[in-house]
């Protein structure tokens, strides 16, 4: 029996059509009813037998704080897939993301160990890698920096990286994957589907920074691979290229048939953007949409190297190009 963990969202969704189509047993956990749409919608992408493949799951209703009924979800399990996670770069939601990253991946953790889970495979995030000197490649030995200023997401995923690298104490195999932005389809209303959807009505301005990206499809076919593999106790970066978010912005508004970025947003232009959306959300309430860690990435130029997964299963990403365009028509066929 598998568990996964997070099953409604991009990746927990993809790789549970993954496992369903390879015939496995499959138990997931959701928090919501209205977020089990989001499979069916993922799977309508790839097959129209979604439905059947959907009712082959064991789902449980759980929280990652509700410790009796994550319990329940772990009797006859052997491995594990810790897709769920809180994704949110606003400072005030900062104990929100403790609790569910940290305390949630903890309890996850403590279950696999009491119930003698063969191996665990963790999603994290390259928000936990560390930052270069000089632009050279970011790999899984450059080294985080507690000091720096880091978003409040990564700082939470980092600490959930923390209680995984505990269970290694404890006896568990684990493996960690900290992929880059990931591109996949069928969840439209936030995270990259959204902006697909965001680019459908056009983008005026692109930034001056780069960014990571894979594909969702290859993101979960490295993890099935590695927890059937004999590798343990490492991470890996996850990005199939490096594209400066023109590029990238440029490609995806091309993709759903928009009108592409012209100008470039300045650095005062968007120091100015987060200050303004800090005052709105003091006087209004309104849920903050740029933070100055989000304003300082879109002018930053990283560049991951995911030479390491590379060399220890012997992988060939799908190029981003394609990952774009297929994205761009599914939510074209879908909107």
């Amino acid at each position: 029996m598998i568990l996964v963990t997070g099953g409604t969202g991009l990746v927990g969704a993809h790789l549970l059509y993954k496992l369903v189509k390879n015939n496995e047993t499959v138990r997931a956990i959701y928090r919501t009813e209205r977020k089990l749409n989001n499979v069916k919608n993922v799977f309508s992408c790839y097959t129209d037998n979604y439905e059947s493949l959907f009712k082959s799951i064991q789902w449980i209703q759980a929280d990652l704080l509700d410790i009796p009924l994550l319990s329940e979800a772990f009797i006859g399990v052997t491995y594990v897939y810790h897709c769920a996670a809180f994704v949110s770069f606003e400072p005030n939601k900062y104990h929100l993301l403790r609790r569910t990253n940290i305390e949630g991946t903890a309890n996850i953790v403590n279950l696999c160990i009491s119930n003698d889970i063969e191996k665990l495979c963790y999603v994290s995030s390259i928000a936990t890698t560390g930052h270069s000197i000089n632009n050279e490649p970011i790999t899984e030995d450059t080294e985080w920096n507690p000091e720096g200023d880091n978003s409040v997401y990564a700082i939470t995923k980092y600490g959930a990286e923390m209680e995984v690298w505990r269970a290694t104490q404890e006896g568990l195999d684990v493996v960690i994957i900290n992929p880059g932005v990931i591109l996949g389809a069928g969840i439209w209303r936030y995270g990259t589907g959204n902006l697909f959807k965001k680019a459908n009505k056009g983008i005026k301005y692109y930034t001056a920074g780069s960014i990571g990206l894979i594909d969702v499809k290859d993101v979960v076919s490295i993890m099935v691979t590695l927890l059937k593999s004999d590798i343990k106790n490492e991470r890996f970066i996850l990005v199939a290229e490096n594209w400066t978010y023109k590029q990238f912005l440029q490609e995806i508004t091309k993709a759903v048939h928009a009108k592409s970025p012209k100008k470039e947003a300045k650095v005062w232009q968007l120091q100015l953007a987060w200050k303004l959306d800090w005052l709105a959300h003091k006087l209004t309430g309104k849920r903050r949409q740029l933070t100055r860690q989000l304003a300082t990435s879109l002018n930053s130029k990283t560049n991951y190297s995911s030479t390491k997964i590379k060399k220890a299963i012997d992988f060939e990403f799908t190029p981003i190009d394609e990952s774009i365009t297929t994205v761009g028509n599914l939510y074209l066929k879908q909107a």
